[in-house]
């Protein structure tokens, strides 16, 4: 589908971007009935499995192995045929729901570079992406995946952060480098857990407009530790309200 929506959120870890992520696919499964919505966990801690109560049992960085294998044991042939039935491997990995797919990038095993799995994401992206209306992806925190252009072709980035000066300085970076290499329609930051307005007054120089600010929430502390997902919450919770509120000032 050539208008699909690409929602990439990025910012630094423990902002509450996976929940937010969470929060935009809840959003637009109910705002949009009928679409097609595909969910992206970028993050190889694959925390937006458990935020939307869905179980992985196959990963991107599965597939990627399974290819590096059969290359490394001289079955060229089964090499070539494996990257040639890449998109359906692909389609096969997605978890579907009734009211959205879920697509995970997975955990290399040992300590080390993620650059193949990113790289092999990146063209997932471009690959899959079509199939769907809305696809919104749980990027990996910090500046990483922007800087190896993983987020190249996106059309809605949402630069997520919790009050904290630790935060808002990456977002900062982030924005800055998204600049130059994303090719973003609309840019807009989201800040998380803001209890007292005044904080407010010293995000002026984020680099993007604030499309929504949203408050702590008892509650969403209470259904995190209980391990439920966020269909869970009551629809007032204020994570869903400013997940909504992120949306419609995006234009989306």
């Amino acid at each position: 589908m050539s208008d699909t929506k690409i929602l990439a959120l990025v910012g630094k870890g423990g902002v509450g971007k996976t929940t937010l992520s969470a929060a935009f696919v809840r959003s637009l499964a109910q705002m949009h009935p009928e679409a097609k919505i595909l969910a992206i966990d970028a993050d190889p801690a694959i925390g937006l499995a458990i935020a939307l109560g869905v179980e992985v049992k196959q990963t991107l960085d599965d597939i990627r192995k399974e290819v590096i294998e059969a290359a490394k044991n001289g079955a060229g042939k089964a090499a070539v045929e494996l990257l040639g039935e890449a998109r359906f491997r692909i389609f096969d990995a997605l978890v579907e729901t009734e009211e959205f797919s879920f697509l995970a990038i997975g955990r290399p095993e040992g300590a080390g570079c993620y650059c193949a799995v990113n790289a092999y994401l990146k063209e997932v992206i471009d690959m899959v992406s079509k199939d769907f209306d809305y696809v919104v992806i749980d990027g990996e925190a910090g500046i990483e995946q922007i800087n190896r252009r993983v987020m190249e072709k996106v059309s809605h980035l949402f630069l997520v952060s919790d009050a904290s000066f630790k935060g808002v300085q990456v977002l900062r970076s982030i924005q800055k480098v998204a600049g130059e290499l994303v090719m973003y329609e609309k840019c807009g930051a989201v800040i998380n857990r803001v209890d007292n307005p005044e904080i407010l007054e010293q995000m002026s120089d984020i680099g993007a407009p604030i499309v929504s600010v949203i408050p702590s929430d008892g509650d969403l502390a209470l259904n995190d530790i209980k391990g439920q997902s966020i269909f869970a919450l009551k629809a007032d919770a204020s994570v869903l309200e400013g997940a909504k509120r992120a949306l419609e000032q995006m234009g989306i």
